[in-house]
């Protein structure tokens, strides 16, 4: 347990780094912003490498019986976790945590939601903790889970200290997935970014369960969902 909760310390201070924006610049300044992406992408990596290897390493206790409709919860909620991370990562958005920064432009994705990435984080880890039953899934998802959530509350404050007029740069976006376009705030739209995310979303999950997941995790999710007798 002292492994896991060392390497998802480090994890959670890795990822602290984009919300603290001077700490950032600062980094960007100092390495130059190809550097610094490169560098954060693979500490990052490597955190969460090690993150799942100390989760493995615990001992498996069981707290409730997986069953099939658990793994379809996951087949929904983890691919559409991965589109929003990855359109969230790719495009512009002054209001929460992306690759690309500007000042008012925003991509498509933000009329979705104006934090794609976290809650995209977050469905992926609520769909894991769902048809996973044991004690150091929970442990593990549950705590991507709790990250996200308090990272929802530590971005939306620096967006709105940020903005120079919030209930402009606050307009057609919501915290809530759709929440702006059910409010007919926002339309619903494409854009080039949002396509290829959706395309590279297919194909990963298309790899991860042709047995991707089994070869990286040692788990084969169709087994739980299809069982046979």
């Amino acid at each position: 347990m002292y492994n896991f909760l060392a390497a998802f310390a480090v994890f959670l201070a890795l990822h602290m780094v984009p919300a603290l924006p001077t700490l950032r610049q600062r980094l960007i300044t100092l390495l130059g912003r190809r550097t610094y992406f490169t560098v954060y992408s693979l500490l990052s990596i490597v955190a969460l490498i090690w993150v799942f290897q100390a989760a493995l390493a615990l001992d498996f206790i069981p707290l409730w019986e997986p069953a099939p409709w658990q793994a379809w919860t996951t087949f929904v909620l983890a691919p559409l976790g991965l589109f929003l991370v990855l359109a969230g990562l790719f495009s512009e958005n002054p209001l929460s945590i992306s690759i690309y920064q500007s000042n008012d432009r925003k991509g498509a994705i933000v009329s979705v939601t104006r934090h794609p990435v976290l809650c995209g984080f977050l469905l992926w880890a609520l769909g894991h903790v769902v048809a996973n039953g044991d004690l150091r899934s929970l442990v593990l998802f549950g705590g991507f889970a709790l990250f996200a959530l308090g990272g929802f509350l530590m971005v939306e404050k620096r967006a709105r200290r940020l903005a120079d007029n919030w209930s402009i740069a606050q307009q057609g976006t919501s915290i809530w997935p759709f929440g702006a376009i059910l409010k007919g705030q926002a339309r619903l739209r494409l854009d080039p970014v949002m396509i290829l995310s959706a395309f590279a979303t297919a194909a990963i999950t298309f790899w991860l369960l042709a047995g991707g997941h089994y070869v990286m995790f040692g788990a084969d999710p169709l087994l739980q969902a299809l069982p046979f007798d």
